[in-house]
């Protein structure tokens, strides 16, 4: 997906969520994304809303695109594969509005 696109998703109240690792994460990340790595995102579905847009990236795409269906399968129905973190350049990251 293109960051304009991106961006613009951002600017309706979208959040990231990057898919990787805790330990690839603290080695660089987007600033105000969330770190929920894939096989914790199960779990998170517990206190994700399905009402706002999700962005997940990861690496590479491929976490990120397992990411998204899983979460389509869930019914999450605003969720977009951001694909490479840091193919995303100085994006940044909106408000996290979730539920605990």
């Amino acid at each position: 997906m293109e960051k304009q696109n991106l961006e613009e998703i951002i600017k309706t109240g979208a959040i990231i969520i990057d898919v990787r690792t805790k330990k690839e994460f603290n080695q660089g990340h987007i600033e105000g994304s969330i770190n929920v790595s894939l096989d914790q995102l199960g779990a998170a579905m517990s206190w994700l809303q399905k009402d706002i847009p999700i962005i997940v990236v990861c690496a590479s795409g491929q976490r990120s695109q397992a990411a998204k269906g899983l979460l389509d399968a869930n019914g999450y129905q605003k969720v977009y594969n951001g694909g490479a973190w840091d193919s995303l350049g100085n994006i940044k990251a909106g408000g996290c509005p979730i539920n605990f």
